[in-house]
């Protein structure tokens, strides 16, 4: 069986044992994302957790950080790689928190569906701020992200009335890998 239609399988099985129903998820044009087989350490959140990124992005964000430190910003990871059996919890979690499918996917992607199983997705902090919050957008960091990031293959995901039906998420930045 072909690997990529095993891993829709997959998806699709796990969207129904969440209820989410696809449509849900296809009428936004939200592409399926496979995982990174080997993601590499790039040390420590600003929580203390262990984080993984896939090798080019993993390089690519630590010479980003040192730029931005450099220009006086410290730039701090909050999360990278994230597993399809996490993405999968992190949604059970919601559900059991009584929140609905609705409510969960504008802020979540379901499993299958989020950037972060590439491990070229990172949501990015400061100390200016709390975590994964609009927040973020006040900040120098946000600021020379929005300067800078292109410069090193990151761009935003979801800027503000995107049209993956996302929230504004000025913290979570991609690897394009459109760099020399």
């Amino acid at each position: 069986m072909d690997i990529e239609f095993a891993f829709e399988k997959q998806v699709i099985k796990t969207l129904s044992d969440l209820g989410i129903p696809i449509v849900l998820i296809t009428r936004k044009n939200r592409p399926i994302y496979s995982e990174c087989e080997n993601p590499i350490s790039i040390g420590v959140d600003m929580f203390g957790r262990e984080q993984y990124l896939e090798r080019r992005t993993a390089y690519q964000w630590q010479k980003m950080r040192e730029n931005a430190g450099a220009d006086g910003v410290l730039l701090e990871a909050v999360s990278g790689f994230r597993s399809f059996d996490y993405q999968r919890k992190l949604i059970e979690r919601k559900l059991a928190a009584g929140l609905s499918v609705d409510e969960i996917i504008c802020v979540s992607a379901p499993p299958g569906y989020s950037e972060h199983h590439t491990g070229r997705a990172l949501d990015i902090s400061t100390p200016e701020c709390p975590p994964v919050t609009e927040e973020f957008e006040l900040t120098s960091a946000f600021l020379w992200l929005r300067q800078r990031g292109k410069d090193f293959g990151f761009q935003m995901t979801y800027p503000k009335d995107n049209q993956f039906g996302v929230i504004y998420e000025p913290w979570h930045w991609m690897y394009y890998d459109n760099v020399a």
